[in-house]
């Protein structure tokens, strides 16, 4: 099951359980649009892998299943990995 971070792991805004601008890379690592396009190239710089739309979760699932409560922000912002 997703952990359907909070944020951004870069400029550390909002990413709410239906937000849109939500993306992610195979190991979960979460961006929103803005930073993965144009910050990070489309690469996570966790792992060098693509980024992906991450799924939105219906409301009447959100209690059952919550979303993950911590943040993971990168100390100092995000720089372009070099893979």
């Amino acid at each position: 099951m997703l952990e359907m971070r909070p944020g951004c792991e870069c400029c550390d805004v909002d990413l709410p359980p239906d937000s849109t601008d939500a993306l992610i890379c195979s190991f979960e690592c979460t961006f929103c649009r803005t930073c993965a396009g144009t910050v990070l190239g489309s690469r996570c710089p966790n792992c060098g892998g693509g980024f992906t739309p991450r799924p939105t979760r219906a409301a009447d699932m959100l209690a059952k299943y919550p979303p993950r409560a911590d943040r993971v922000v990168k100390g100092g912002g995000c720089v372009q990995a070099a893979f």
